[in-house]
């Protein structure tokens, strides 16, 4: 008993910050799904158990060094006897695994390159499933009577289906600032007086909530495990896709967690479109199918794509009806495609039509499954393709991996209307799941280029505006719910006016803030008026079709006093970046570290130190809260504050997803009410003879 009582002391004050040993895990026994987990009944999940030794640094335990092997773990519903975990699940028992790991304590520990070393002992049981609705409580027995106990719930989701189709719009990175932020810039959203006389598509949803977006092991999350969270119910860890993040070398052999794509194509045999205007093997659009604590595992990431997960015995997958974005490095034969091979080949193999720019897209059929890739690296922005199409020119951006350039590229409203047509066709009775992403809102804050971000922001919502229209043109407007959110915000604001003129007439950075406008000087917006001494056509006078509210001046003499509360050394001049997407820092050339103000960067404004750490070359995600528009069958459920799992649930509810059981048999025999191992389980053990393959491998 000795051992446990040291481990519950330094767990109570030792737990890590800036580092941790393991997230989710903050005593010597781990286990995967951690503490207050949710299932939906029926949903897949592994379990992964690990027993910790630190060999050095402040959570050493005296006299133990090596990891107990023989440690136990039961389930008990609520009310009920605990049983281990073979009998609760009727599963094999997994074998012992061993490996060692090193983390690093604090930064004075890092900075003196001295590494903490863990040895562990761990077990892994998969594909299972809850299926009885209550709580669990889940018990990790270890060094003679320590013990860790996850407290389980399987939600009480009512099954019964009532809508058809959802779509799922995620603008990466979007936050209610920022579509505030827009409204002063639409050039039909208008304004009298104080007053808007019309709004933003997204606005007229009559449900509106907040979603919070926090991670297992820290408040600030990134895209890779927000999606996660929005996809599974399960909040997981920075950089992690679909699993919870184990101490394993093996990226691939993380506890996996099913998605809402995965259970409607298994439950349903509905449709799946995944739309993003980022490389396509980027983590919004690849949390849907894939399973990798490393979201840069891209080549096996696009393999996920079409084969799914065939290192470990996993819900069947045949690829999704509709797969559009970029990435196209990915896709032809080179090094960065999948052992090499030619992606493009491998799904056409499949049945499925291939198209790289915007013309075939919007000339191919609908009854196929349709594979568009349609440039290296992420889509170009709106501002690009629509003000300034000369930044298009690009070479070694063509799908085809030639050295051409990608200048024929659909946008998200493009690429969004041609899904929908495809999966209504293939999936007239089944429905379809979709999910569309704009992801240079996110990924143009990061670079702090406000106007890319926000025309980015005003595309999505002229898509989200063609798809209700579109919807109702097909007649499937009332069986579709359609939702409007972000994964996670960044934190943006506007608070003022910049007069760009009088900026860049000053002398000193002290003279140039004198152009800032605050208050009663901030004025009014001057996007939403054409300069009609500019030519037609220009970034100043700019003539759209009904209903597009984009600026009409991209270029005003007063512009907005925007930015980012984290962020790196830049200069600021507050007017649109013309020549391409910004690039507000440099690496230091000083023999420092780090990066600093691009020098050709916001010529003639003002140089503004950051706060972010030196390394960091460009802005950061926040803590903000992120909203949720709902319209359509459920739309009910988004009402409120809630955590980022919650639109798993009511996303599930509203497909019909949850598949609860009463219980059956009684303590001793098979639970299969309470527990059940998956069709088709074999075990711990991967399909192929070496585990550390990765995800896919022969």
């Amino acid at each position: 008993m000795m051992y446990g009582a040291t481990v519950l002391l330094f767990a109570s004050v030792a737990v890590g910050q800036t580092f941790q040993r393991l997230g989710g895990c903050p005593t010597l026994g781990c286990v995967f799904p951690p503490d207050y987990a949710e299932f939906l009944p029926g949903q897949y999940f592994d379990i992964r158990l690990e027993v910790h030794a630190p060999q050095n640094g402040s959570q050493v335990v005296p006299g133990y060094t090596t990891p107990d092997t023989d440690f136990t773990f039961t389930i008990a519903k609520e009310g009920e006897e605990p049983v281990p975990v073979t009998q609760f699940f009727d599963a094999q028992e997994a074998a012992v695994e061993r490996w060692n790991f090193t983390w690093y304590e604090d930064l004075f520990a890092q900075a003196a390159e001295r590494p903490s070393v863990v040895e562990v002992a761990a077990k892994a049981y998969r594909k299972l499933q809850l299926t009885e609705p209550g709580d669990y409580v889940a018990t990790l027995t270890y060094m003679n009577g320590s013990t860790t106990t996850a407290n389980w719930n399987v939600k009480d989701v009512p099954s019964k289906r009532r809508a058809k189709n959802v779509i799922l719009f995620v603008g990466d990175g979007m936050t209610t600032n920022m579509i505030t932020g827009k409204c002063p810039q639409g050039s039909q959203i208008l304004s009298v007086n104080g007053k808007y006389l019309t709004k933003m598509a997204m606005d007229t949803f009559p449900v509106l909530g907040h979603q919070m977006t926090h991670s297992v092991d820290s408040f600030i999350t990134d895209s890779a495990n927000s999606a996660t969270a929005l996809y599974t119910g399960h909040k997981s860890t920075v950089n992690a896709l679909g699993v919870y993040a184990d101490s394993s070398s093996d990226p691939f052999d993380d506890p996996k967690v099913e998605t809402v794509a995965e259970m409607f194509h298994r439950l349903n045999a509905g449709g799946i479109g995944i739309v993003s205007t980022a490389y396509i093997a980027d983590a919004t659009p690849s949390a849907l199918t894939a399973h990798t604590r490393d979201r840069s595992a891209y080549a096996d990431i696009v393999n996920f794509y079409l084969n799914g997960i065939t290192n470990y015995t996993w819900t069947d997958w045949d690829g999704p009806d509709v797969l559009f974005g970029g990435g196209a490095e990915q896709f032809y034969a080179n090094e960065e495609s999948y052992e090499g091979e030619d992606f493009y080949d491998n799904f056409a193999q499949r049945g499925y039509e291939v198209v790289q720019n915007n013309t075939a897209l919007a000339a191919t059929g609908n009854s196929s499954k349709t594979l568009g890739i349609f440039s290296t690296g992420n889509l170009a922005v709106w501002l690009d393709r629509n003000v300034y199409p000369e930044n298009l020119n690009v070479p070694d951006t063509a799908p085809d991996g030639s050295s051409a350039a990608a200048v024929d590229q659909p946008g998200l409203k493009e690429m969004t209307l041609k899904a929908i047509d495809i999966l209504t066709e293939r999936h007239p009775d089944d429905g379809y799941f979709m999910m569309a992403e704009a992801a240079s809102v996110d990924k143009q804050m990061h670079a702090l280029d406000y106007d890319r971000a926000l025309g980015d922001l005003l595309e999505l919502d002229n898509t989200v505006e063609a798809t209700l229209k579109h919807l109702e043109a097909l007649g499937t407007l009332e069986d579709t719910l359609v939702i409007v959110t972000a994964d996670h915000g960044h934190g943006f604001d506007v608070a003022g006016s910049v007069d760009t003129e009088f900026q860049l007439a000053q002398r000193t950075d002290r003279e140039k803030r004198k152009a800032v406008g605050i208050y009663e000087q901030s004025g009014l917006s001057q996007y939403t008026s054409p300069n009609e001494s500019a030519p037609l056509g220009s970034d100043q006078n700019l003539v759209y079709s009904a209903g597009a509210a984009f600026p009409a001046n991209w270029d005003p003499r007063y512009t907005l006093l925007q930015g980012v509360m984290a962020f790196p050394d830049r200069r600021e001049n507050y007017t649109v970046h013309a020549g391409g997407p910004r690039d507000p820092t440099v690496t230091a050339d000083d023999g420092t570290d780090g990066y600093v103000a691009n020098p050709e960067d916001g010529l003639g404004g003002i140089t503004i130190q950051g706060n972010l750490l030196p390394e960091a070359p460009t802005g950061v995600h926040s803590l903000t809260d992120v909203p949720v528009f709902a319209l359509g069958p459920c739309q009910e459920l988004f009402g409120g504050t809630y955590q980022n799992t919650d639109i798993f649930y009511n996303m599930a509810q509203c497909l019909g997803l949850s598949r609860p059981s009463p219980r059956g048999g009684h303590k001793g025999e098979s639970r299969k009410g309470h527990g059940r191992k998956g069709d088709g389980h074999k075990g711990d053990g991967p399909k192929d003879d070496d585990k550390k393959g990765g995800a896919g491998r022969a």
